[in-house]
């Protein structure tokens, strides 16, 4: 039984596409074991064992960015980390290691050199879903039996582009066949264009102002909203924007904190606003979504690096975050949600632009290194 340790926790966008790899080799060997790294204050408590993986949680390794106190503490973290990593290598008697980035993924890599007990290395697969590599992978690339990444010029030389692993119940969505099913489940009309909006799993202020200021014109337009403006957000929806009972109005604004079932919001939709980090990229791409992608302020500039290969081919539009505005959603999102033979052109343009079955070829390399 080969026996295979994901590491990839901390934020959706590193645990996501790590799940997403472990659902596609259980797909290729129902007997491999998979092995999920994490810590205690990342997402994976909860998203792994909803999808039903083992969590295995060690100390986190956070890496400061600028010279502070806790760049003092740093190497016993690593030693401490690295010291229980090993421990679960040695545990669950792992053929290979496949991470993805972050703080989980560094003590992985450097555990990788030697077991406690059997002293022998043990193989390392590193995946770069970012456009701009980080420490942790430059790190993990180095010793790696492979290196694997999303887009070109990631920053890890010879990294083969495979594409953003992206969870099977997206990559085969039906949009088409679920479109009644999942207008129902929001409460929005069977009929008419649909706009989603959401900036993460925490949502984004500049995105929850610019379009519910531009509420009262997409209803007027006829156009259904689904806003998730994140779990500690507000939203105020002008009153004139929703429609009054028993008048007729057919284009509510429906704002939510949080969407658990992404699949049908993408089913429900026509066309996205949205932020651009990595994940939210390959999902709306592989979907075939026409989007307004908004790169965030600040950073290094990455999101807006993931956006590019789906805008080149006409997929969606770069938006700076200063000039989303309610008059930018009225003047080009609206125009867009008016005009189906433009979606459905920028919806096959989009789906073009993604690596479907990256989640598979990503296992098949995991795999072949296991095994050699």
């Amino acid at each position: 039984m080969i026996s295979v340790i994901v590491a990839g926790g901390g934020t959706a966008g590193h645990i996501e596409p790590a799940l997403a790899v472990a659902d596609a080799l259980r797909r290729l060997d129902d007997s491999i074991r998979v092995t999920v790294l994490g810590t205690e204050r990342g997402l994976e408590t909860k998203l792994v064992p909803e999808r039903g993986y083992p969590l295995e949680l060690i100390p986190p390794v956070p890496l400061p960015r600028k010279p502070t106190a806790d760049l003092l503490r740093l190497p016993g973290r690593v030693r401490a980390s690295v010291a229980r990593t090993r421990a679960v290598i040695d545990a669950v008697e792992a053929d290979v290691i496949v991470g993805f980035g972050g703080y989980v993924a560094l003590p992985a890599y450097l555990a990788a050199g030697s077991g406690l007990r059997r002293r022998r290395k043990v193989p390392v697969v590193v995946h770069e879903a970012n456009a701009k590599a980080g420490i942790a992978n430059k790190v993990g690339a180095r010793r790696a039996a492979r290196v694997l990444a999303a887009v070109p010029d990631s920053g890890l030389a010879g990294a083969q582009v495979v594409g953003i692993p992206v969870r099977a119940a997206i990559t085969t969505l039906d949009r088409a066949a679920l479109r009644a099913e999942a207008r129902a489940h929001f409460g929005l009309p069977a009929e008419g264009p649909v706009l989603l909006v959401f900036g993460g799993s925490q949502g984004a202020v500049s995105l929850n102002e610019a379009v519910s200021g531009a509420a009262t014109q997409l209803a007027a337009a006829g156009i259904s909203v689904l806003h998730a403006h994140g779990p500690k957000n507000t939203l105020e929806v002008a009153a004139g924007a929703q429609p009054a009972a028993g008048s007729g109005a057919t284009a509510p604004y429906v704002a939510v904190p949080y969407l658990s079932r992404m699949d049908l919001a993408y089913a429900a939709a026509d066309a996205v606003v949205c932020r651009s980090g990595a994940m939210t990229v390959a999902e709306v791409s592989a979907v075939g979504l026409p989007a307004f992608y908004v790169p965030l302020p600040h950073g290094n500039g990455e999101q807006e690096l993931n956006a590019r290969p789906v805008v080149r081919q006409g997929g969606g539009s770069i938006v700076p975050d200063s000039e989303l505005t309610p008059k930018y959603v009225i003047d080009e999102v609206i125009p867009l949600l008016m005009d189906s033979a433009r979606l459905i052109e920028m919806g096959r343009a989009a789906a073009g632009a993604g690596h479907r079955d990256a989640a598979d070829t990503v296992a098949r390399i995991v795999l072949e290194v296991a095994r050699g």
